[in-house]
């Protein structure tokens, strides 16, 4: 009895906070980094690679700066979480805190500050602030229509976009994709599309999507999907153009993956670009 008042308790929370909880950490949406203006970001290469040098100039490449102790404090008020330590504006090295477990922060809840760090090579992840962030999307409630990255074909930097769709609950939701162009990275990390078994962006993660390639066809386990689209500062391309429809759920379990039809002709209004390479750490 416990334990079940336990994970309905952790679900209403995560449900009411845009939180997840896995591995014992919580884990939040980029929504909630960007509505409070700080997001965490880290080397391409991997976790705990950037001196504070490089750390100015990733959060400067991305459109912002080093956060404050005080901006990154606001945002752990605001429900920023994430137990991984980075550079802020004044050499000094913390992470935010919402919810204390065994595998972060030794029960503290807050600001978890390590001080203002005498060694500036030393590596870590960064905090950057950014308070504006174009942002488009919307909530979609429609039995069939047409998606697309903002501006296509061509989209511009620093965007952030979600597409929640809801159909009627008999319905299952199919989603094709026309065309897809995005830049492409090791991890998806710089341009990308993630696309949501869910009405949320903080789990049912189903991929996500960048380059050329074109999806597969993907239908939902329910009557919701979300998509999510986010460009960093440099490198674009033509950006995706897709069609969902409600659809009648399927007589038999089959994975996503052999969800694939062939793709329909490509728009004549589809015009190639050819980006233009910036270094990125």
């Amino acid at each position: 009895m416990v334990m079940w008042l336990a994970c309905a308790l952790l679900g209403w929370i995560g449900e009411a906070h845009g939180w997840a909880f896995r591995d014992d950490v919580w884990h939040n949406s980029v929504l909630l980094e960007e509505a409070a203006g700080v997001f965490h970001i880290h080397s391409r290469h991997g976790r705990y690679l950037l001196s504070l040098r490089e750390a100015r100039a990733i959060c400067a490449y991305e459109g912002g700066a080093l956060a404050t102790i005080a901006q990154l404090r606001e945002a752990q008020r605001a429900g920023l979480h994430n137990c991984v330590a980075g550079w802020l504006a004044d050499a000094r090295v913390a992470y935010p805190v919402t919810k204390a477990s065994q595998k972060c922060s030794n029960g503290i809840v807050g600001v978890v500050d390590y001080g203002v760090r005498l060694n500036r090579s030393e590596r870590w992840d960064a905090y950057c602030y950014r308070r504006k962030v174009g942002t488009c999307g919307g909530r979609h409630m429609e039995t069939a229509l047409n998606l697309s990255s903002p501006d296509y074909p061509g989209y511009a930097a620093l965007r952030s976009c979600v597409w929640t769709i809801r159909v009627p609950v008999s319905k299952r939701v199919r989603l094709s994709f026309l065309d897809f162009d995005l830049e492409r990275d090791k991890g998806c990390l710089a341009d990308f599309l993630e696309v949501y078994d869910s009405y949320e962006d903080v789990s049912g993660l189903i991929d996500r999507f960048c380059g050329d390639d074109l999806p597969p066809v993907i239908v939902s386990t329910t009557n919701m999907m979300t998509l999510k689209f986010h460009s960093d500062a440099s490198v674009g391309g033509r950006g995706f153009l897709a069609y969902y429809e409600a659809v009648d759920p399927p007589t038999t379990v089959s994975s996503l993956q052999d969800s694939r039809v062939d793709p329909p002709a490509l728009p004549t209004n589809a015009t190639a670009v050819n980006p233009s390479a910036f270094p990125h750490l």
